[in-house]
């Protein structure tokens, strides 16, 4: 008998760099994760997902990986990840890990060991080298774009000191891409998988899973104006004529169903979550057949503006495309890559994932609003059928540090595109846990390797713990709410209505109105279950604001 947990799961991701800094360093750490599990229990989430905190030079915030099997001193030891798991588990939370497959940290043994063997060695292999263009070589091997910006290609100096191959990085150039055709590379990751099930882990998120395999002989290929940075695509329905030749090529099912296998063998039913940035959602779905993954973050919901028609659209597509393979559906409104959704919601003009916010950002709108839609989204998405992932500080309503300074910007984005994109530093700022206390109870000390705003005092912890009306007790509602009504495991009716600014569904015995409009509408019949801000004295339901009430 099985529990398939991972259908009805609220999984919370924690940025360790972030989350709570046991040692004063101003990094937060694997024993701060243990010490704040307690909060996590109290909030009402089923797992945690960790972003990389594997050996890593740090220049992407660990997804820049050198050993994989090991924890970086920055973060504490293997010791303590054991610590953490077992007292995770002894807390009912389940632990899944981050897995870095389509790229090493240059670090890596592997890719110096590759960078001091020659061309055609079986060092270089396990990589993507390529000869140059050009009469000598000068030219990259085609005119690919690195998600970062710039070139997607760095060339060598050969152990002779003359110029030599290039190697693929689709993100930083210290971020070498694994050739994926090559046994000895699936191999390796096979043994990866296995040393961290055997330390008890409950699965793995895949970053990236839409790479890895590139199409063969590398061709040129211009992207569409219009489009996301990571997918391709230039809408919710649209697929450009000529399909980027690295993302989402059938070539990587074949890894996920010998991974799928792998884990299988192991009891407690861990699972694998995609990170798959592809279009449109019946191909999304297709990582998630019955002998793949589990789970696959659903991008098209969280890119969805605060609008009654798209969300009822995203909506009805997410449910019938995961559906379709037997899958459930994921929901998802913030994550360490994307602007906070208190404030991405405000936003009045477009921005590109990975773009970031900053002070020279046109369009960042009122905070005030963009907490209010904030708290109604994630009423809305709490009360929908399926697994819903929430990203570290957003049951404190966070929002987007807009005003870091130039010089304690990190994001090699920031860097790459010479400050053009502001990068992802503002949504990966330190968590405040108490308003009083050195880096708002991030750490011991004031330590903090992005700067806290002023602000953060009002948004801490325990300011909000006892506070009904506060962000953080409107998540412990949502949750345990959720919990109660069996909403992660019913089914969605759409109920009819004359305002096309409100979306009104029933699961099981709950009914939610939401209101995007700005406008106040009237409320149904029926006794209030919880509120995402508060009502109209007349009962009317607010703009920008969502509510659950008991069904008739």
């Amino acid at each position: 008998m099985t529990s398939e947990w991972w259908r009805t799961a609220a999984i919370y991701q924690i940025y360790p760099r972030s989350f709570a800094d046991a040692n004063g360093d101003g990094m937060g750490d694997l024993a701060g994760i243990t010490a704040r599990l307690a909060d996590l229990a109290e909030l009402g989430i089923d797992a945690i997902w960790l972003s990389p905190f594997f050996t890593s030079p740090q220049k992407d915030a660990g997804y820049d990986v050198a050993d994989y099997c090991d924890v970086d001193p920055l973060f504490g030891s293997l010791a303590d990840f054991d610590a953490m798991v077992e007292e995770a588990h002894a807390r009912g939370i389940r632990v899944i890990v981050d897995l870095v497959p389509n790229h090493s940290s240059d670090q890596h043994d592997w890719f110096q060991a590759a960078l001091a063997a020659p061309a055609g060695s079986a060092e270089r292999a396990r990589y993507l080298f390529r000869d140059g263009r050009g009469e000598s070589g000068e030219l990259p091997p085609n005119n690919w774009e690195s998600v970062f910006g710039g070139p997607a290609w760095t060339r060598i100096t050969e152990p002779d000191g003359t110029p030599g191959q290039w190697y693929l990085h689709l993100f930083d150039s210290s971020q070498p891409d694994f050739d994926w055709t090559n046994e000895e590379v699936r191999e390796e990751f096979r043994r990866i998988l296995h040393f961290w099930l055997d330390r008890g882990v409950d699965g793995f998120r895949v970053d990236v899973a839409h790479g890895m395999i590139k199409a063969d002989g590398l061709p040129d290929w211009t992207p569409p104006a219009e489009g996301g940075s990571m997918g391709g695509a230039a809408g919710l329905d649209d697929v450009p004529p000529v399909p980027a030749p690295y993302w989402g090529l059938d070539g990587v099912h074949e890894i996920y169903r010998d991974w799928r296998a792998l884990l299988d063998t192991y009891p407690g039913e861990r699972i694998l979550a995609a990170e798959a940035w592809v279009d449109p959602l019946p191909r999304v779905a297709q990582w998630v057949r019955p002998d793949e993954m589990h789970q696959a973050f659903n991008f098209a919901y969280l890119e969805t503006p605060w609008e009654s028609g798209a969300l009822r659209q995203v909506i009805d597509d997410s449910i019938a495309a995961f559906a379709a393979v037997g899958a459930p559906s994921t929901w998802v409104l913030s994550n360490h890559d994307v602007v906070r959704h208190a404030t991405r919601l405000a936003l009045t003009e477009p921005n590109p994932q990975g773009h970031g916010v900053g002070p020279r950002t046109p369009g960042l709108g009122d905070p005030g609003t963009g907490l209010r839609r904030a708290r109604a989204a994630t009423a809305l998405m709490l009360a929908l059928p399926g697994s819903a992932y929430l990203y570290q500080g957003e049951e404190l309503g966070l929002p987007e540090v807009i005003d870091l300074q130039d010089d304690a910007r990190q994001d090699p984005t920031w860097f790459r595109t010479n400050g053009e994109r502001y990068g992802r530093d503002g949504c990966r700022v330190p968590l405040p846990w108490s308003a009083s206390a050195p880096s708002y109870g991030f750490g011991p000390t004031d330590a903090a390797w992005l700067p806290q705003p002023a602000s953060w005092a009002s948004f801490a912890r325990d300011v909000q713990r006892d506070d009904p009306a506060s962000t953080l007790s409107l998540y412990r509602s949502l949750l345990a709410g959720r919990r109660t009504h069996g909403l992660a495991s019913g089914s969605l009716e759409w109920l009819s209505g004359e305002t096309p600014e409100v979306l009104s569904f029933r699961n099981g015995d709950v009914v939610v109105v939401a209101n995007t409009g700005s406008a106040p509408v009237a409320l149904p019949a029926g006794e209030v279950l919880l509120t995402s801000g508060p009502l109209d004295e007349a009962s009317a339901l607010p703009g920008d604001t969502t509510v659950w009430l008991r069904a008739a």
